[in-house]
């Protein structure tokens, strides 16, 4: 992949119920399909459960649940974004991938300028064609949900 020019940044774009969500490049690892997800008993209520990617034990999280979107069920078209949460890998399922755009700080409206005090994101990206809601997944899991899960992984 090219090198982002200076001033620039990456995003890996994902939908949900046709709306653009951006995460930066440099918190995810991968993109892959999804696969069947294991549930987890007593973990907080945006995880669906955890799914083993090479050896790896990720929780799996609701996007939709944590952004307050109608439910449905993971479909098999569904992918997901493996990428880190804080400290945490984690894998968000999310309806499908677009790609990697780079845009330039520029073209950022910062989040307290969209409405302050909204929880998760970092920023919109203006495009032509719409908007593109960049999240912070450093604020993704409380700290209540991270210890909360990590009881329920028996870590």
């Amino acid at each position: 992949m090219d090198r982002a020019a200076p001033g620039s940044n990456q995003l890996v774009v994902f939908t949900l119920n046709d709306r653009r969500y951006g995460l930066p490049l440099s918190a995810v690892e991968r993109i892959v399909r999804v696969v069947d997800v294991t549930s987890l008993p007593r973990a907080p209520d945006i995880v669906l459960g955890v799914v083993n990617v090479q050896g790896r034990i990720l929780p799996v999280i609701d996007v939709r649940r944590r952004f307050r979107l109608p439910e449905r069920e993971v479909a098999v078209a569904d992918h997901m974004v493996l990428a880190r949460a804080g400290r945490r890998p984690v894998a968000l399922v999310v309806d499908s991938v677009a790609g990697v755009l780079e845009h330039s700080e520029r073209e950022i409206v910062g989040a307290e300028e969209v409405l302050p005090d909204l929880q998760y994101l970092e920023g919109v990206v203006k495009l032509d064609d719409g908007l593109i809601l960049i999240h912070d997944l450093e604020t993704f899991l409380s700290l209540e949900e991270d210890a909360d899960l990590e009881r329920a992984l028996g870590s």
